[in-house]
């Protein structure tokens, strides 16, 4: 009978850990999909507050998910960090920049690296909150090392700010008005503070602390109402600024795919502009803003004179000397001797001879010409890292343009009359520092240049439109934009939108904008914010390096001390 019962209970036993086995694995399965889920929705939101289509508000909650997930991990509760941070990172970056595949299939290769480079921030704040402040109030390591990261994004050879945090408010310009004191950082800033303190609030009424949840929902409140309260009173009282001037933008709606880059249309492009523009010219009239790559004829700046397309504007702009013609083109010229290993320099076949090329903004009017070259080239398209030297004569473009293009050091300014002018050529425009050193340097309006075609009836025209609006903000300029086809148009200084075109519409647009010379505090001193967060996250580094070498010497001590008295 003591046999039975005994192995009875050995079998109870068995059946009791057999039963815990498959309850815990149970629970790390639902731990699992639960983290997952959770990825999923942070992605989600942070879709979903993304313009043009997006609910603005919801990014104040966007990254809540993952927090949670990382707080459990943080606690030992397990999760991969990385992995789970990257799928919520990589559908964000896939969901809103879709588009970018219709110009080239490198945007797979975008979408994975910056969720890679995103996920291994998060995944950098992670280690450093564990190691050195493994509370809620640890969630603010996440700022520095995000801001930093938003930094190099713009300075790096892999250049993507497209996703920076702050551009989601391009659809909400009353509520950041401030953006003249902080740039786009500045907003960055404020979301991921708003993310924090409500993560902190969950976890708090969790651990039951009543006194950090009441300062946890009082900073919430202020810091939800104060920066929109702030900025409706800035809007509402700010008036465009300087004088009266007159611009033209043409929207030429040539097809970048079949046309524009195809000789027999050379001569069509020219007098689409000039077809456009000519039945809206006034005696007022200063400025006449044409696309990004309008002339394809290839101008040689040393000899301008043989290039027919500048001829007949030059004949064009002569008969309203009052006006000057800008335009964007592709210009080459001669490498200077001894700088045939620049990057970016092309040999001309088997000779002696290099070239640059560039992506250029001309200015034309009755005595000549000016131009610069654009220096924010784009990543895979326009500029080839120099580690990937291989592909230096090559674009991952559909081979309408090829090898590294020769940029301007920085930013330049073209003058006309008493007016000085800061052209933005394309991706320039999603640069709010670079874009305001215009401004620092004397210009009184912005131009942006533009060729949004490559993407087709997609969220990617409208969303670059949209950049334009945070830079007249920073800088409080007028910015008159063309598109070859897209979305032109007119903004004021406060960010608003006086007048559009349509997509795959030819048109042409007049309006009086104000010619503002007062420089902004942000364009004084551009990203002040991001360079604080580079200063905090090396702080952090060295803070994380130090501890982790404490750690290991306490453990080292631990185990002689356990050995000793084994």
């Amino acid at each position: 009978m003591d046999k039975k019962k005994g192995k009875n209970g050995k079998a109870d036993l068995r059946r009791s850990d057999h039963a815990q086995r498959r309850h815990t694995q149970g629970l790390a399965r639902g731990q699992k999909l639960r983290n997952i889920l959770l990825a999923v929705l942070s992605g989600g939101l942070l879709t979903a507050a993304w313009p043009t289509w997006g609910i603005v508000p919801i990014i104040f909650i966007g990254l809540v998910p993952l927090l949670l997930i990382e707080d459990r991990a943080a606690r030992g509760d397990g999760g991969k960090v990385f992995l789970l941070s990257f799928l919520t990172f990589f559908l964000w970056n896939t969901a809103t920049t879709w588009w970018v595949w219709n110009a080239t299939p490198a945007a797979v290769m975008a979408w994975a690296l910056n969720a890679i480079f995103m996920a291994t921030v998060f995944w950098l704040f992670h280690v450093t909150k564990k190691k050195v402040c493994n509370t809620p109030w640890g969630n603010l390591f996440l700022i520095p090392y995000w801001m930093a990261f938003e930094m190099l994004t713009y300075h790096w050879s892999i250049k993507w700010p497209w996703l920076n945090l702050g551009g989601v408010f391009s659809h909400q310009v009353s509520w950041v008005q401030w953006y003249e004191y902080t740039g786009l950082a500045g907003g960055t800033l404020w979301i991921l503070l708003t993310n924090i303190l409500i993560t902190n609030i969950l976890l708090f009424f969790r651990s039951k602390e009543a006194k950090p949840i009441l300062i946890s929902i009082g900073l919430e409140a202020l810091l939800l109402i104060v920066p929109i309260i702030v900025s409706k009173l800035m809007y509402k009282h700010y008036e465009d600024q300087g004088e009266d001037t007159e611009v033209i933008v043409v929207q030429q709606n040539c097809d970048p795919w079949n046309e524009q880059f195809d000789r027999k249309f050379y001569d069509q492009v020219i007098e689409n502009n000039i077809n456009l523009s000519l039945p809206l010219i006034t005696p007022n009239t200063r400025f006449i803003v044409s696309s990004e790559s309008a002339i394809q004829e290839g101008i040689w700046l040393d000899r301008t004179k043989d290039a027919k397309a500048l001829k007949t504007l030059h004949d064009y702009v002569g008969r309203f000397p009052q006006l000057a013609f800008v335009i964007g083109g592709t210009t080459y010229e001669w490498v200077p001797k001894g700088m045939e290993d620049d990057f970016p320099a092309r040999q001309v076949g088997d000779t002696d001879k290099y070239y640059y090329c560039h992506n250029s903004a001309l200015l034309i009017d009755s005595v000549g010409m000016q131009h610069r070259n654009k220096s924010q080239l784009t990543p895979a398209v326009e500029a080839i890292p120099e580690w990937m030297g291989f592909l230096r004569n090559f674009s991952l473009t559909m081979g309408i343009a090829r090898g590294t293009l020769k940029g301007d050091p920085e930013a330049q300014v073209m003058t006309f009359g008493d007016h000085k002018i800061g052209t933005a050529i394309c991706y320039e425009s999603a640069f709010g520092e670079y874009v305001s050193s215009f401004s620092k340097k004397g210009a009184d309006l912005l131009f942006v240049i533009t060729n949004d075609g490559w993407w087709g009836h997609t969220p990617g025209y409208r969303q670059h439109f949209d950049f334009s609006k945070l830079r007249a903000i920073e800088s409080r300029r007028c910015i008159a934009r063309s598109a070859n086809t897209g979305r032109s148009g007119f903004i004021n200084q406060r960010g608003d939108v006086l007048q559009q075109t349509h997509y795959w519409e030819p048109d042409a647009i007049r309006a009086t904008l104000k010619a503002n010379t007062r420089v902004t505090f942000y364009a004084n001193h551009g990203d002040y914010l991001s360079r604080i967060a580079v200063y905090l996250t090396f702080v952090m580094f060295i803070t994380l390096i130090a501890k982790s070498l404490i750690d290991l010497a306490k453990n080292k001590r631990n185990a002689k001390t356990t050995k000793k008295k084994k």
